[in-house]
């Protein structure tokens, strides 16, 4: 007897199902409608069952999308509250930016006040230097006409102390003449050699010059004139004339008769002199 392989078998158990089910319907059809309906019910078991699996699959991704939809809600509310303080950030910041602007605006008239403040300025100090140039200008010519004053004044002080030289010189002659006799006549004072006017050396090592020099004789002691020529007598030629008399007297070592020959001197200056111990005698008495 041949041997059956698996496929052959199966179609020969198929066959016989077929046969099966058929004869069934056609002796018990109310059976076969219950089979089919079993069939059915397990199938809508089966459905149920993997719908139930859906069911719970949509449930637990409903539950994790509510989840998610939790921490969004909160990420929002986050993000809400993060807007919330950006936009109150942003709105000090637009507020400083405004007085920002306020403040750059008021420099910005402060620096232009400060540029017409400057032009100004600048204005001034031309005209200052236009003026400190016409002072200039004007200093140099004053300079130029002081020089050439200068120059004038120097010739007229040339002049006039050559003028004053001739008189002081011509007042000496004069005394060199005329005190002898005055001399005699109101102290009893014999000059003994010619008057003269003549360059002596102190005791200190310094050339002095005196006007009026000469020997004489009073009460038969041995003195000397000593006398200064001015044309017109100063309290001040006086005090020089008493402090030279000091080194005089030092150098020649003998008594002095001091007296001073002027053409004109106010009388509280004559009496300053006398009360020194300085005879006055003037020009009007050769």
């Amino acid at each position: 007897m041949p041997t059956l392989n698996k496929e052959d078998l199966e179609q020969i158990i198929h066959i016989v199902r077929e046969l099966i089910k058929q004869e069934i319907d056609a002796r018990f059809p109310i059976y076969s409608e219950l089979i089919d309906l079993k069939i059915i019910v397990k199938e809508l078991a089966e459905a149920q069952k993997r719908t139930e699996e859906r069911l719970n699959a949509l449930a637990e991704a409903q539950r994790r999308t509510e989840e998610r939809l939790e921490r969004l809600e909160t990420i929002v509310g986050e993000l809400a509250e993060a807007q919330k303080r950006t936009e109150e950030r942003l709105n000090a910041l637009a507020e400083a930016q405004r007085r920002t602007e306020e403040r750059l605006n008021a420099l910005a008239e402060a620096q232009k006040r400060t540029e017409e403040r400057l032009n100004a300025l600048a204005e001034a100090q031309r005209r200052t230097e236009e003026r400190l140039n016409a002072l200039a200008e004007a200093q140099k010519r004053t300079e130029e006409e002081l020089h050439n004053l200068a120059l004038i004044q120097k010739d007229l002080q040339k002049q006039v102390g050559g003028i004053s030289h001739s008189v002081g010189f011509d007042l000496e002659n004069q005394s060199y003449k005329a005190l002898p006799n005055l001399l005699k006549r109101d102290f009893e004072i014999i000059v003994k050699e010619r008057l003269i006017r003549r360059f002596i050396k102190t005791k200190k090592g310094e050339s002095m010059e005196i006007n009026i020099i000469g020997k004489a004789e009073k009460d038969g002691k041995e003195i000397y004139i000593i006398g200064e020529a001015k044309t017109n007598l100063s309290v001040r030629h006086i005090c020089d004339f008493i402090d030279r008399l000091k080194d005089i007297k030092e150098t020649l070592g003998e008594e002095i008769f001091p007296i001073i020959v002027t053409h004109m001197t106010e009388p509280e200056v004559e009496e300053y002199a006398l009360k020194n111990g300085i005879k006055v005698y003037y020009s009007y008495d050769f």
